[in-house]
């Protein structure tokens, strides 16, 4: 396997950013997890060890959709309470294969307990349900209920300024679960037909030592690209499907089962000090009233601290960097110019107020790292693809598949996708688009949508290419590109709703075929069918386009989401609104020198990630993250404090026993995601049955 490693190595290492989703969440973990393996060679051998490959058909059960249903529904609410509190959420998809290992091992054993015979858990079906549970989730990560779905109602509408020109009068829609529902199901399904049309003609370039009978197998065998994400998930699957991996599982599931108990009962306790505005353990002044006020304290966020753990160390400390510059040194600064810089008789959350400084600035700071980024991974797979096709004829001997390659292949390519249809659904569905989208929104005319689905097996290929080179999904970046432009052509009437909607369309096109090529890769190194995957991806998709609009509304229902001094910030609907604002009226819709300071902060971003890629990399490794970094500008400090909680507990675990933390981290970090998630459900029912904490503990100066 050393002649495969070396191939393998011609791949860069992926950047660490918000959405990189390994095994081990420190600094180079998917080179240390996917390394350990080859990336193939022991996958394969383990595979190889678990006897016959079930059909596709063994492969979907009845208990797996009830254990992605359950899945995939807890997640929902996770990733919904992330989104609509920083707008910031690490990748899932380990977590969600250890839960499903979880649930579905605890589900035989129980049977067997009883005496019923059930058929043996696989690493086959571990995949699909994992496949289908990410599906689910994905949508209410993606679907734009913390951005530009929620954008579009009345209260954003109100923070964004009615007085701001773009920001029409009427220009806004107020959430409802029956458009929502439709709009989700008329463009999530798309993604994953997306690739086909483009496979077939890609797959007469590049040829195997075989003919592949399905075309998903060009990404996956004949690029060979690695997808770091899916191999991390493949690896633990693989992992514990194993008699070394069966211990190793118990263990991670005890540590998992130990803190969610902890971290839901946790939530349960602080719950009865929360009766009031500003008050319980959320709001306790760890570093004193005058840090609190400017959002610097430590809030027994355990989500958070989670995240942090699964998150990187620079993730981590570039949140804290960009906590520190906005309401350490700069959100002061500003607000002693009130009544020089802006009206001293307006309220701060006006946009024409420091409102504004914060929400333009950290929207320059995400533009400077998307649009490099968006430029870097499109230049980086044309040149890819044109190296490729130079060396197309050129068949060396390295490049000769070993036994485990060839069986994994054999494997992936035997169901083949019915390329009629692939066609036919991709056709059928863009009709029903381009039908349902106008008359859901008035402002999107129906030749917008066509153009959307014409290029999206082009945008969908570019991204999942730049996907398998990098693990960096661009959608969200597309979708900013078609938010302006959509915004500019529709003009000062419909500009700001038709941005917001093109937006949500061209990214939902594009990151499904992202996120199931990764999928794909998943189910590659666990022998996996192709074709039960994408009916997982469908049943998973179906899933989320109904559970998500519900989850969404419970909260929406519960708490006061969008008020950017309360809990439930969203910051991101505000951002995404004032984007489409500028897409309209351009730079007149900002305040007094703010254009001056977007101008050096999208500048800072630009150098920052240039100097991360042509820097020695001992070097380059230090330099934060620009688009972490903007985050706290708009939502706050104390969510990067508890995210840099769960990056120390990392450190020093490491520093303790470096093979205990490598095995346990991901499982105590998804147990006090989900028990503090999961605490949600009962808390929004008791908000919704006006139920209220008996207790408010809060503090004040005795002076």
């Amino acid at each position: 396997m050393k002649q495969g490693s070396r191939r393998r190595q011609q791949h860069p290492k992926p950047p660490p950013h918000l959405e990189l989703a390994m095994a081990h969440p420190w600094d180079g973990g998917a080179q240390q997890e996917s390394g350990g393996l080859d990336g193939d060679a022991e996958v394969g051998a383990h595979a190889r060890g678990a006897g016959r490959v079930p059909p596709w058909r063994e492969q979907l059960t009845a208990r797996g959709m009830v254990a992605s249903l359950a899945v995939g529904t807890m997640y929902s609410v996770i990733v919904m309470k992330l989104n609509l509190t920083t707008g910031l959420v690490p990748t899932l998809n380990v977590s969600a294969a250890l839960i499903a290992f979880v649930v579905l091992r605890g589900w035989t054993q129980a049977l067997a307990r009883l005496g019923v015979a059930a058929r043996p858990f696989t690493r086959q079906e571990n995949t699909v349900v994992q496949t289908c549970a990410v599906a689910c989730y994905s949508i209410a990560v993606g679907g734009g209920f913390g951005s530009y779905l929620l954008g579009l109602n009345k209260r954003t509408y109100e923070l964004a300024g009615e007085g701001t020109e773009g920001n029409v009068p009427g220009s806004y829609k107020e959430p409802g679960i029956a458009w929502m529902t439709g709009f989700l199901l008329a463009v999530s399904f798309v993604g994953i037909l997306a690739l086909i049309p483009l496979r077939k003609k890609m797959s007469a370039y590049f040829s195997f030592s075989q003919e592949c009978t399905s075309r998903i197998s060009v990404m996956i065998i004949d690029y060979k690209l690695t997808y770091p994400s899916g191999t991390a998930t493949a690896v633990l699957i693989n992992g514990f499907h194993t008699t070394h991996g069966d211990g190793m599982a118990k263990q991670q599931v005890n540590g998992f089962t130990k803190y969610f108990a902890i971290s839901f009962f946790w939530s349960f306790f602080q719950w009865f000090y929360s009766g009031g505005d500003n008050c319980g353990f959320s709001q306790f002044p760890t570093f004193g009233l005058k840090a609190w006020k400017q959002t610097f304290f430590f809030d027994f966020s355990l989500t958070y601290i989670g995240a942090g753990m699964i998150c990187s160390h620079l993730v981590n400390m570039s949140l804290l960097l960009g906590a520190l510059l906005s309401w350490g040194v700069m959100w002061p600064l500003i607000s002693d110019l009130k009544g020089d810089w802006y009206p001293a008789d307006i309220p701060e959350s006006s946009m024409r107020s420091l409102q504004g400084y914060k929400a333009f600035i950290c929207i320059a700071l995400i533009l400077g790292d998307g649009l490099y980024n968006f430029v870097k991974i499109v230049a980086f797979t044309v040149k890819s693809l044109i190296d490729r096709s130079r060396l197309k004829s050129a068949m060396k001997e390295e490049d000769i598949p070993v036994l485990d390659e060839i069986h994994r292949n054999e494997v992936f390519t035997r169901d083949s996708i019915p390329a009629w249809l692939a066609y036919s659904g991709y056709l059928a569905l863009s009709v029903v688009a381009v039908f349902a989208i106008p008359l859901m929104f008035r402002e999107i005319k129906w030749y917008y949508v066509v153009v959307a689905y014409l290029l999206a097996p082009a945008l969908g290929f570019c991204n999942a290419y730049g996907a398998g080179l990098t693990d960096m999904n661009m959608a969200y970046n597309y979708g900013k590109v078609a938010l302006f432009i959509l915004a500019a052509c529709a003009g000062k009437d419909s500009g700001v709703v038709a941005g917001l909607i093109g937006c949500g369309l061209v990214k939902s096109l594009v990151s499904i075929s992202a996120d199931l090529m990764q999928d794909f890769k998943t189910g590659h190194l666990t022998l996996t069918s192709p074709r039960s995957m994408i009916i997982a991806q469908a049943i998973g998709t179906a899933m989320g386009c109904v559970i998500a609009p519900l989850t969404f509304f419970l909260f929406y229902k519960a708490f006061d989401i969008g008020n950017p001094d309360g809990y439930w910030k969203a910051p991101y609907a505000l951002i995404y609104r004032n984007m489409a604002i500028l897409g309209v009226e351009g730079f007149s819709a900002l305040p007094l020198h703010c254009l001056q300071l977007c101008y050096g902060f999208f500048g800072f971003a630009v150098a920052a990630n240039l100097m991360r890629d042509l820097f020695p990399p001992k070097y380059g490794k230090w330099v934060p993250l620009p688009m972490a970094m903007g985050v706290p500008f708009l939502v706050g400090a104390s969510f990067a404090i508890d995210m840099c909680v769960g990056s120390l507990i990392v450190f020093i675990w490491h520093m303790m026993d470096k093979s205990k933390a490598a095995q346990m981290v991901p499982a105590v970090a998804s147990g006090l995601i989900c028990g503090d998630g999961l605490w949600i459900f009962p808390a929004s029912l008791l908000a919704l049955a006006k139920i209220n904490p008996p207790l408010c503990m809060a503090f004040r100066s005795t002076h």
